[in-house]
């Protein structure tokens, strides 16, 4: 059972390739092509988080085996995911 503190983040979080409706949570001038779970810890741990990797994919996804992060934290997950978002933009750039 998953922690309150808690929050998993998917790679199709981040993904420029993906719509709002296929699971994209940030802007397209946040986003970048082809996000990966392992790119997503990295950026957690640049920002002091704890996290792990998972092999589970997203439900919507289910076939394309991208994995997920959990990562412990006690920051909304909109904020998180906007934080990871700049941190990817940045390292993609």
């Amino acid at each position: 059972m998953r922690e309150k503190n808690q929050k998993i983040l998917y790679p199709v979080y981040f993904d420029a390739r993906a719509t709002r409706s296929e699971g994209r949570r940030v802007p397209l001038s946040l986003a970048v092509k082809r996000p990966r779970a392992e790119d997503i810890l990295t950026a957690l741990k640049k920002m002091g988080v704890k996290a792990v990797i998972s092999r589970e994919s997203h439900p919507s996804r289910w076939f394309r085996r991208e994995g997920r992060v959990i990562a412990e934290t006690r920051m909304k997950k909109t904020d998180l995911i906007r934080e990871i978002a700049k941190k990817l933009k940045e390292a993609y750039a």
